[in-house]
């Protein structure tokens, strides 16, 4: 099978499911796990309370996405130089 033909069929059985089950519940256990790492990363041992262990989980959050933004801003500036 080629490449384009697994892709193919890969797709199907992507629209085959999200036409019967919520994309959300497919990936709510991934994208808890996902924000629960930011708790962890501020409070490791669980001692702090749980306001403050969110206020920090958000601002880690922010920090972490922000830190994406400024990577892909700084990669489409040095494809562009290149691409010139």
């Amino acid at each position: 099978m080629s490449p384009q033909e697994r892709s193919m069929r890969a797709r199907v059985a992507a629209y085959t499911l999200h036409s019967k089950v919520d994309g959300r519940e497919i990936t709510s256990q991934a994208r808890q796990a996902f924000m629960d790492r930011f708790e962890r990363a501020v409070d490791p041992k669980g001692s702090l309370p749980v306001a403050e262990r969110c206020r920090r989980a958000s601002a880690a959050r922010k920090a972490y996405f922000t830190s994406l933004a400024l990577k892909s801003s700084k990669s489409r500036k040095r494809n562009r130089k290149v691409s010139r």
